[in-house]
């Protein structure tokens, strides 16, 4: 099974009075990028939440969400910091003597600067919080990973049918290119009848001209490496996993096949065939940016 790169992820635990809410949400990436926002007093997961997100996704932007509310009464008590208190009055005090203005600063002024007086939860059983947070995350996680499911099922249809236009477009110039060189071969034994009236040709000469020209448009090569290719994408999208960076290696290397049969062809047909190809090789480049 294979998985896309996007998905959503919400899940809550509610453990006694304390709830932990947790929301993922991922987009596309070509390494695993984890950013967690969650509340200072649960910090100290952080390195255990980005192991135990590990284990469900290895690519992917992941925004990781985490809220804590603890709804016991009494836990809460207030912190004044004196030290703090006290340079916010010399600061104060300072501003007064230098622009020579009265301070008329008073305790009030001083409570309501930033962090001097605080409202601290109290402390709370971090064995307990480590076992509901990680529940949590997992269980977004776990939702996470379904949603990217669902999203590489529809990727894996539409990237089979993409793989099996193109196989027949490939098809269409593997056919054509013998017809090509056939083609010439009647062009160039018609125009030296038309120069020489006497019909004495050269079919030796005609017969290298030919080959020369075969050698020249001949894609043989190429055919094989875009069967090969398309074969190998095929094997990978069924046999599934985190194949995201193969897949696009491999179109990487299906487009640059494309160009070198486009850039051989003096078909139009051909030609048109060959830039349909690489178009649905950009299509296919463009979904696969999407897989894990």
């Amino acid at each position: 099974m294979i998985k896309s790169m996007t998905g959503f992820g919400r899940f809550e635990v509610v453990s006694g009075e304390r709830k932990v809410s947790v929301e993922m949400k991922s987009v596309n990436h070509r390494y695993l990028e984890l950013g967690i926002k969650l509340p200072k007093k649960l910090n100290f997961l952080e390195s255990k939440l980005r192991s135990e997100i590990k284990k469900y996704i290895e690519r992917g932007k992941v925004d990781v969400y985490i809220s804590y509310e603890n709804y016991g009464e009494g836990n809460e008590s207030i912190h004044y910091n004196d030290a703090l208190a006290k340079e916010y009055f010399d600061v104060y005090k300072k501003i007064s003597d230098d622009l020579g203005i009265e301070n008329d600063v008073k305790a009030s002024h001083i409570i309501r600067s930033q962090d001097v007086v605080t409202i601290e939860a109290g402390e709370d059983d971090e064995e307990v919080l480590e076992t509901i947070v990680l529940e949590a995350v997992a269980g977004a996680a776990q939702r996470l990973v379904s949603m990217r499911e669902e999203e590489g099922s529809r990727l894996l249809e539409d990237l089979l049918d993409k793989l099996q236009e193109l196989q027949k477009n490939v098809k269409f110039v593997e056919d054509k290119s013998p017809e090509i060189v056939k083609e010439y071969r009647e062009k160039i034994s018609e125009k030296v009848h038309l120069l020489l009236e006497d019909n004495q040709i050269d079919e030796n000469r005609i017969a290298q001209e030919v080959v020369m020209f075969a050698d020249k448009i001949c894609v043989d090569e190429e055919i094989v490496r875009l069967y090969s290719h398309i074969s190998g994408m095929k094997e990978a999208l069924e046999k599934g996993g985190v194949i995201g960076r193969r897949l696009d290696f491999i179109a990487q290397e299906m487009n640059r096949e494309a160009n070198t049969t486009l850039s051989k062809t003096t078909n139009d047909e051909i030609a048109e065939v060959a830039i349909e190809i690489k178009t649905a090789i950009e299509k296919v480049r463009e979904q696969i940016q999407n897989i894990e």
